[in-house]
């Protein structure tokens, strides 16, 4: 099998759908060999934050001189971005034998009549199989949707349960009050492991406390009051968490605090595991971390940036950075969304302080709401709005209206993020070739 054939073949399981229910991801894995109970992971769930988390953690693991494999979704530039190891993507060539394997392995489940695993599955089969290969450490896993039921939850221990922000997404599967989503969530909870959460709702930490404690679970969670000296300066965020005064996070946004406030809890919970992480290396680390897709910046003059907010608490924390970094700068919006996501809230947050919007229709994506309807959603917060032909329709249309002085943000989604970046800077390599 080729890399080539590898991909078609894993789109091509795309018509088994997404069940949530771990029955068939555990009948794959049998016929695996288990790779997974050979490794030790960091499991991660929660509503926002996940994959920064992750970024945070696997790094600072590779700095302190761990093999550390990564395991996210979704990508934003290439397929093999969800499978790494030391932030070096997996080979096309691994991509077509692993895939080979679960192929073969799928085709005798069928036989044996078991249901055919989903493209999830598949994918998250090819990923421990690859862990196991490679010899890896420690394995920071991100959840694809929920917990309990999640395709990730076949592992059966963990080094820690993360829990980041658990807010409202993914109703019509996980439930339909955050408490409710939240003991979806509290399922990868294992017995006698330690649960290290951000700081969350009351409600929220109710539940996952009574799991922890039903699991007889260690449990650690962010202190807000030693989260001290924040200092919100675009690209320059520094901040203190217990002990450790300025700290750097690689990563720009006012929630990155949180999210590497999570990071470090979660270290001083390795460290008391017996995992030997330096001072040095959780610095380092920290501010070493790279990220796509989250307030990222892809071009300048006009400054352009993405980022992949798509639900209440994230449209709530972009809005708040935006005022916290930019509070005089004109600003630019590209909006582009899925029709199943609470698109309107999204909107109502963030338009308004826009000089103008564009909105665009995801491309390649059965689920993207069409540019127009977008439009007449934003219509109701800003009548500045516009609806564009394309990606690079939105991107001229954008640097039309926007000086150098001025910002772009292409928000709502981050499944048009990958194809947004590559467009914008093919668009900015050709206009310097001219100038």
């Amino acid at each position: 099998m080729t890399y080539e054939e590898a991909r078609a073949f894993i789109d091509d399981t795309a018509k088994y759908g997404y069940v949530l229910g771990l029955d068939t991801i555990t009948e794959l894995m049998k016929w695996l060999g288990n790779p997974q109970d050979d490794l030790k992971f960091i499991h991660i769930a929660g509503t926002n934050g996940k994959g920064s988390t992750l970024a945070y953690l696997s790094t600072v693991l590779k700095e302190a001189g761990y093999r550390t494999g990564r395991y996210l979704s979704p990508v934003i530039f290439d397929y093999r971005e969800r499978i790494q190891v030391n932030g070096e993507y997996i080979t096309e060539e691994a991509v077509a034998r692993l895939a080979e394997q679960v192929r073969q392995a799928g085709q005798e489940m069928l036989r044996d009549g078991f249901a055919h695993p989903t493209t999830f599955e598949t994918e998250t089969a090819m990923a421990f199989l690859y862990f196991r290969e490679m010899q890896c450490d420690v394995v920071v896993l991100e959840c694809g949707m929920g917990g309990m039921t999640d395709a990730t939850n076949v592992i059966k221990s963990t080094l820690a349960s993360v829990f980041v922000e658990i807010g409202m997404d993914h109703m019509g599967f996980l439930g339909n009050t955050v408490e409710e989503i939240a003991a979806v969530k509290a399922g990868i909870i294992k017995p006698g492991s330690q649960v290290v959460s951000a700081a969350q709702r009351p409600e929220v930490e109710a539940v996952l406390k009574r799991v922890a404690e039903e699991k007889q679970a260690g449990f650690h969670m962010v202190e807000r009051d030693a989260i001290r000296d924040v200092r919100y300066v675009f690209e320059d965020q520094t901040f203190t968490y217990r002990e450790y005064k300025g700290l750097r996070p690689g990563l720009t946004g006012s929630w990155q605090v949180d999210n590497a406030s999570l990071a470090v809890e979660t270290v001083l919970v390795l460290r008391e595991l017996g995992y030997d992480i330096s001072d040095e290396a959780l610095r380092k680390g920290l501010t070493e971390t790279v990220w796509p897709g989250r307030f990222t910046v892809i071009d300048r003059e006009p400054l352009f940036l993405v980022d992949g907010a798509h639900n209440r608490d994230a449209a709530d924390r972009l809005r708040e950075t935006l005022e916290l970094y930019f509070p005089e700068k004109r600003k630019v919006l590209i909006a582009g969304v899925l029709a199943d996501k609470e698109y309107d809230y999204v909107m109502s947050q963030l338009t308004p302080l826009a000089d103008q919007v564009i909105t665009v229709m995801t491309p390649d994506n059965p689920r993207a709401l069409p540019a127009e309807k977008l439009m007449e959603t934003v219509r109701k917060y800003n009548s500045k709005v516009e609806a564009a032909d394309s990606l690079g329709d939105a991107v001229e249309r954008a640097w039309s209206y926007a000086g150098k002085g001025d910002m772009i943000l292409a928000f709502g989604s981050l499944s048009y993020l990958g194809e947004l970046t590559r467009t914008v800077q093919a668009k900015a390599r050709k206009k310097e070739q001219e100038s």
